[in-house]
C-alpha cells in the first residue's frame, strides 16, 4: 500500500494564558522555644502610656480592688421645694382679693345708697340707655298693671305712639324747666298709652339728665324736701299722636300727673294723663297727692292718676332693669 510521503499537518497549540505571578511568603521566624512553666521577664522600664489589656499579651489584667463611686450630696427637689410658699403666696393673694372684691361692693351699695345692689352698667354708662335699649324695651307695646286701678283693680295699657329722641324745650312748664335745668339734657324718650278701655291718655317720658351723682341726689332732695311733685304749675306736657285716642291731648287736658327724679341713675321718669274725649280739666291734680279733694275730684274717681302712676312706675323698672338687670330697686309696687 503506498505510503503519503507528505507529513501530516501539525496544530500549533494555543498559548497559555498568563496568569499573575504570585511571590512566594516569606517564611515565618521560628519562635523560639518556650519551657514549660517558663514566665516572661518583669518588665524594668515604666509602664506603657496607655495601660489596656495589650499591656498584658498573657493574661487579663490583675484584679485590683472595686472603689464604688462616692454618693452624689443630698439635694432637695426644686419643685417640691418651692411648692409650698407658692401655695401660700397664692392663698394669701386670693384672700386678699377676695377682700378687695366684697369691700368694693360694699363700697358701692353705699354710694348708691341701695341695699339691692348698684346698677350693673354703672351711673355713667346708664346715661347712654337711651341709644343702647330697644325702644319696646324702655316702651314695651303693653304694659300690664295688677291691681293698679282705683279699689286695686286691674288696669291694662297699649302704646299708641312714640316721640322721636330729641331736646327737652317745649317738654315743660317753663317753671319745670327751670327746676330740671341744673340737671341738664341728655336725651328726652316720649311715649303715649291709651288704656283698655279707651277712656284715658297718657304720655310717659324718660329724660337722661347730664347730672353728676350729686347733682341727681341733690335735684331727688329737692323734690322730696320741697314736695315738688304735687305742685301745678310744674307739669309735664303731654305728647299728642295724630289719628289716634291722643290726637287732642294737649296741655288744656292734663287731668293727673307725676315727676320723679331718680337717686341712683341720671334719669327722670314723669307722666301725665288726661281723658281720651279731648276734654279740658280746670283743676287737674297730682298723682301722688293725698287729701279729700284729690279722692273726690274727676281725675280721681277716673282712675287718670292711676294711670300716671301706674305707668310711671312700670317704665321706672324698665330702666332700672336696662342698668342692673334682674332688679327693679324697691321701683314702682303695684298698688
Amino acid at each position: 500500500m503506498p505510503v503519503s510521503t507528505e507529513a501530516d499537518p501539525v496544530r500549533t497549540p494555543e498559548p497559555m494564558r498568563s496568569r499573575p505571578v504570585v511571590p512566594p511568603r516569606p517564611a515565618a521566624e521560628p519562635r523560639p522555644p518556650r519551657a514549660a512553666g517558663a514566665v516572661p521577664p518583669i518588665p524594668t522600664g515604666p509602664p506603657p502610656a496607655f495601660p489596656g489589656p495589650r499591656a498584658f499579651p498573657d493574661g487579663p489584667p490583675p484584679a485590683h480592688p472595686v472603689v464604688p463611686p462616692p454618693a452624689p450630696p443630698s439635694v432637695p427637689v426644686p419643685e417640691r421645694a418651692g411648692r409650698r410658699p407658692v401655695r401660700t403666696a397664692a392663698a394669701a393673694l386670693c384672700l386678699v382679693l377676695g377682700f378687695g372684691l366684697l369691700g368694693g361692693a360694699a363700697a358701692g351699695t353705699w354710694l348708691t345708697g341701695d341695699s339691692g345692689g348698684g346698677t350693673a352698667v354703672g351711673y355713667d354708662e346708664a346715661r347712654s340707655l337711651w341709644r343702647e335699649t330697644p325702644v319696646d324695651t324702655l316702651f314695651p307695646p303693653t304694659l300690664d298693671g295688677s291691681g293698679a286701678g282705683p279699689g286695686q283693680a286691674d288696669r291694662r295699657w297699649v302704646r299708641i305712639g312714640v316721640a322721636p329722641d330729641g331736646g327737652c324745650a317745649g317738654a315743660f312748664d317753663p317753671l319745670l324747666a327751670r327746676v330740671l335745668s341744673p340737671a341738664g339734657c341728655e336725651r328726652l324718650l316720649r311715649a303715649t298709652y291709651v288704656d283698655e278701655t279707651g277712656s284715658g291718655v297718657t304720655t310717659v317720658g324718660l329724660l337722661f339728665t347730664e347730672a353728676d351723682r350729686a347733682e341727681t341726689r341733690a335735684l331727688r332732695e329737692r323734690f322730696d324736701r320741697e314736695g315738688l311733685a304735687r305742685r301745678g304749675d310744674l307739669m309735664p306736657r303731654p305728647h299728642a299722636v295724630p289719628g289716634t285716642a291722643a290726637a287732642g291731648f294737649g296741655d288744656a287736658q292734663r287731668a293727673s300727673w307725676t315727676v320723679r327724679p331718680l337717686a341712683d341713675v341720671p334719669v327722670v321718669v314723669y307722666a301725665v294723663s288726661g281723658f281720651a274725649d279731648g276734654r279740658a280739666v280746670e283743676d287737674p291734680r297730682p298723682a301722688d297727692g293725698t287729701g279729700g279733694a284729690d279722692r273726690t275730684s274727676a281725675p280721681a274717681e277716673s282712675g287718670l292718676g292711676h294711670d300716671a302712676r301706674g305707668i310711671a312706675d312700670r317704665i321706672e323698672r324698665g330702666v332700672r332693669r336696662a342698668a342692673a338687670p334682674g332688679t327693679t330697686e324697691g321701683a314702682g309696687k303695684d298698688r
